[in-house]
């Protein structure tokens, strides 16, 4: 027999990859042949974000690793530099997960705030050092506020559409954790 939360668990992270590609699968669909006027933003990461912020428990390093460096491989984007960044800014909102569990939406909603811009900051001044061709500043800025006003979007859809709710001070793994 399997236990029902390592049955959870699994299905939960097939979940999230099959929601990954499947973003992946529609940034890289050609739709229109004119160019954006307004940066798309980035849904992984605000999906990332959300489970993070709900079920930490569903979503291990080197599922993050994975999909963010896959991501990475389709975007054309310095392999490895946005999967490591947005691995230490999920791992620094893992490790404080306690603190962070009873917070109103709002507060949970500027902690992202916060994270996306300081990955977006170190991300561009690792371009800058190592001089590789960036888009402009202000377009970066543009997806960080595209990236920041999905998020409400992506936590009400996996909220209501999926169910996934914040574990409780009293809910447990399979691990007694």
């Amino acid at each position: 027999m399997v236990d029902p939360a390592t049955t959870a668990r699994v299905s939960h992270r097939l979940l999230f990859a099959g929601l990954a590609a499947l973003i992946l699968f529609l940034r890289l669909l050609p739709l229109t042949a004119e160019p954006a006027r307004w940066p798309a933003p980035d849904l992984i990461l605000c999906l990332t974000f959300a489970w993070l912020m709900r079920r930490s428990d569903y979503l291990p390093a080197y599922l993050i690793v994975a999909v963010f460096f896959v991501d990475d491989l389709l975007s054309m984007r310095p392999p490895g530099l946005w999967t490591l960044l947005a691995l230490l800014a999920t791992e620094f909102i893992r490790s404080r997960e306690m603190f962070l569990r009873d917070l109103p939406f709002a507060l949970e909603w500027a902690v992202v705030a916060a994270a996306v811009m300081v990955i977006t900051v170190a991300n561009r001044l690792v371009l800058s050092l190592l001089m590789v061709p960036q888009s402009g500043f202000d377009l970066t800025i543009l997806q960080v506020l595209s990236t920041l006003a999905a998020y409400p979007v992506v936590v009400f859809a996996n909220v209501w559409f999926l169910g996934l709710q914040r574990r409780t001070g009293g809910v447990g793994d399979g691990m007694g954790m």
